[in-house]
């Protein structure tokens, strides 16, 4: 995870109540940056963090935040699934396509996630275009999952995903 709300942080170590969170993250402050985002605070390593857990990522502020919190909202819905990998590069032959992520539904099955943030329709039809293609050319089974932030656009993924195993969340779901 590259950027944590506070809230995230609480769900995936079971932090329970706001004040707790915020007193360890304040205890954790000399590794930790912050930004705010909107009304809330995003947490991420800073040198010290980064060095104490050998991580040479460095993260800093960034436009396309709220896709790498909606990215971290669904891993969290999910139940924290352990194959997750995030940015996973798919290439058959001469289809290449970057999923947002990938992890396995059953041991045989994966599925890839996009985030729909602020890209347009078309860059989402030529993705699922390209998911199709990939499935007819393996033969694989496979999920394809979307999260939105909007209802329309939901029905608009649900419409691009006939014939294709998978779902279309959208983030007030999934809160």
């Amino acid at each position: 995870m590259d950027y944590l709300t506070r809230a995230q942080i609480q769900a995936i170590h079971n932090l329970k109540g706001d004040r707790n969170a915020n007193r360890i993250l304040a205890d954790m402050s000399e590794y930790l940056g912050s930004f705010r985002h909107e009304i809330q605070k995003v947490y991420h390593l800073n040198k010290a963090g980064r060095e104490r857990v050998k991580c040479e990522v460095e993260r800093t502020k960034t436009q396309n935040i709220q896709h790498y919190l909606i990215r971290n909202q669904l891993w969290i819905y999910l139940r924290k699934p352990h194959s997750w990998k995030n940015e996973m590069k798919i290439k058959v032959k001469e289809v290449c396509v970057v999923a947002d992520a990938m992890f396995y539904v059953t041991k045989e099955v994966m599925a890839f996630v996009e985030v729909d943030v602020s890209q347009s329709m078309k860059v989402n039809r030529v993705k699922m275009d390209k998911y199709r293609k990939i499935k007819e050319m393996t033969g694989n089974e496979f999920h394809v999952v979307w999260i939105t932030e909007i209802e329309s656009r939901r029905l608009k993924l649900k419409e691009l995903m006939q014939g294709m195993p998978g779902r279309v969340y959208t983030f007030n779901e999934i809160k």
